[in-house]
């Protein structure tokens, strides 16, 4: 079995040859929903900077921890109050699944397996797990 290595990817901008979104395109309408109403287009204008600013610390902050979480253990809560521990090992480009490994769940120990972004409610890991001095 290969190792699967941690490959962060930002789809194809508007141009096609540069990396971002297209903020007319269907898609990145529906990801990214604005919470602006357009009544008054001066206050929205600068309404709607502040906003996409703040969103872009906020998922710049979200990647950063994704990579700083690899080969981390990595406590999970789940629906139904289930806890489950694994290796982080990467993310798919949509964020929709984690593979892991070594998942300990209450029913054994799953050597890989791939966690769904959906059923999770919270994670942790340690940042200084791994480390040695």
């Amino acid at each position: 079995i290969r190792t699967p290595v941690c490959v962060l990817r930002m789809p194809r901008g508007p141009d096609g040859s540069s990396r971002g979104f297209d903020p007319t395109s269907e898609r990145y309408l529906a990801l990214c929903p604005t919470t602006i109403s357009s009544s008054d287009s001066a206050v929205d204008s600068a309404t709607f900077v502040e906003e996409q600013k703040a969103r872009t610390v906020l998922r710049e902050r979200y990647i950063r921890s994704l990579l700083a979480m690899v080969k981390k253990d990595v406590h999970f809560t789940m629906y139904e109050r289930v806890k489950v521990n694994a290796v982080f090992g990467a993310s798919d480009i949509d964020i929709l699944n984690f593979q892991v490994s070594d998942l300990q769940t209450p029913l054994g120990v799953q050597k890989e397996a791939l966690i769904r972004c959906p059923d999770i409610i919270s994670y942790s890991f340690s940042i200084d797990a791994g480390l040695k001095d």
